[in-house]
């Protein structure tokens, strides 16, 4: 298949839920252990640090794991693949041969290999332009 400069490339995974994934794997990926392990009521004196604070209620990582957990074994391939790209593994002309080693490595485990690469957000924020989008021009129904 011949890729043109200007094209983006075909992908098999929607760019909602993508933006979904990047949003949540940042968050995840911001998370510190707790400096206080029983904080105070006081917000305005914790500084808000419980948002970055992994406390053992925090969702962010349940949160994460089923958004990737959802998707269909298409489109994990093609996430897998794109954070290859992101990372600097593949390129925009042989994102097709990441699909195939994506497809041959991809496993039940999909989320925790991902969920275990430090700034996965980042590298599929880094894939997607590679391939042609951008998450810049995407806004969510919601917003």
């Amino acid at each position: 298949m011949t890729i043109r400069a200007n094209e983006p490339v075909e992908i098999n995974i929607g760019i909602d839920k993508i933006y979904f994934i990047i949003v949540n794997a940042r968050g995840f990926d911001a998370k510190v252990p707790p400096v206080e392990p029983d904080p105070g009521s006081n917000p305005s004196e914790d500084e808000n640090r419980e948002i970055i604070e992994d406390y053992p209620d925090d969702a962010s990582a349940e949160v994460l794991r089923a958004s990737i957990d959802q998707l269909t074994d298409e489109e994990v391939i093609d996430l897998i693949a794109i954070t290859w790209v992101g990372r600097g593994d593949f390129d925009r002309t042989t994102f097709d041969e990441a699909r195939e080693l994506a497809t041959e490595r991809h496993k039940a485990r999909s989320a925790r290999y991902l969920m275990g690469m430090p700034l996965l957000g980042d590298y599929l924020d880094e894939g997607l332009s590679e391939l042609g989008y951008s998450i810049a021009d995407y806004r969510p129904e919601d917003d």
